[in-house]
């Protein structure tokens, strides 16, 4: 029995750009070992064949919405009725891993019961498949520090966690805006500890266009997105890695360091009315706020490391 199952819901293997960047992330998901299995879930053109190259797992019975999209509730329950891993992770299938990602999880699990991992990502532009051979952790890490910006902790790409939670999700579309902030809000309601890795875990993303899309634009603009806001309940269930209440560093869970984006996120969550009423006062305060902490956020994210 694998210790750990990677799933993921691919875009479909037809575009040459998104084709190389899904194939090296799956690649990279491939060198964590033995007690790992990676579950490909969907329908999209091109997905039968990667996975019968790759030996992959295939799961293509997803339920989708209206416009044809996968429901992230359907994603999970299919991973999670096709493995009896005790810890799950689903990701984007642009994102690059390193083999740390298990050890992390693993340590992450011996000292927490019930968690949600998650993590700020590093932003490289990929032309070309990349060469797994030995030493490749090495070479890909001195091309993210050379060429690579950490992204602002807004969004999330990743997520890990032990099988026996997140058994009810919303109706949610994938890749669409909105559901994974609900997951980082729903874990904060029930209790469970929302862990920032970012110190320890390096997680890329390769950048890619939005033609895949209707009208090739963001995501954020899409129908599809405002209902899943509002699945969601709200602008105030928007989470992000601020909203994390504890830290993995050095190997250890501790508690988040108080810094200037945390404290305005904690202030501008006081102000966002928790109902559906948009109380005038509130939300320009909470506004107010947020323009503060996207401004410093901004700045942060532009830097080079």
């Amino acid at each position: 029995m694998p210790e750990l199952t990677l799933f993921t819901a691919p875009k479909p293997f037809t575009d040459p750009h998104i084709t190389i960047i899904q194939r090296n992330a799956l690649r990279s998901w491939m060198q964590l070992g033995d007690d790992i299995e990676i579950l490909l879930i969907g329908q999209e053109p091109g997905m039968v064949e990667v996975a019968f190259e790759l030996g992959l797992r295939h799961l293509p019975q997803v339920k989708r919405n209206p416009e044809g999209t996968p429901l992230v509730s359907s994603i999970f329950e299919l991973a999670r009725q096709s493995t009896d891993s005790p810890l799950l992770a689903y990701l984007n299938t642009d994102m690059l891993i390193f083999p740390d990602f298990f050890e992390i999880a693993r340590k992450v699990a011996n000292q927490a019961k019930e968690f949600l991992i998650i993590g700020q990502r590093w932003d490289l532009d990929v032309r070309k498949p990349l060469d797994f051979s030995n030493g490749w952790e090495e070479r890909l890490l001195e091309e993210v520090k050379s060429n690579g910006r950490q992204h602002r902790p807004a969004g999330s790409d990743y997520f890990i966690f032990p099988r026996n939670i997140f058994t009810e999700i919303p109706d949610f579309a994938i890749g669409r805006a909105g559901w994974d902030n609900w997951m980082i809000y729903h874990a904060r309601q029930q209790g469970w500890r929302v862990v920032d890795a970012t110190l320890d875990l390096m997680v890329v993303h390769q950048e890619h266009h939005y033609n895949h899309l209707p009208g090739g634009q963001p995501h954020f603009n899409l129908e599809e997105s405002q209902r899943n806001m509002a699945l969601a309940g709200g602008s105030h269930t928007m989470y992000t890695v601020l909203d994390s209440d504890w830290q993995f560093a050095n190997g250890k869970l501790r508690r988040p360091r108080v810094n200037l984006l945390r404290l305005l996120r904690r202030v501008e969550n006081w102000f966002t009315p928790q109902t559906g009423e948009r109380k005038g006062y509130l939300w320009a305060l909470a506004r107010r706020f947020r323009r503060a902490r996207r401004r410093i956020d901004k700045g942060h994210g532009a830097a080079r490391h």
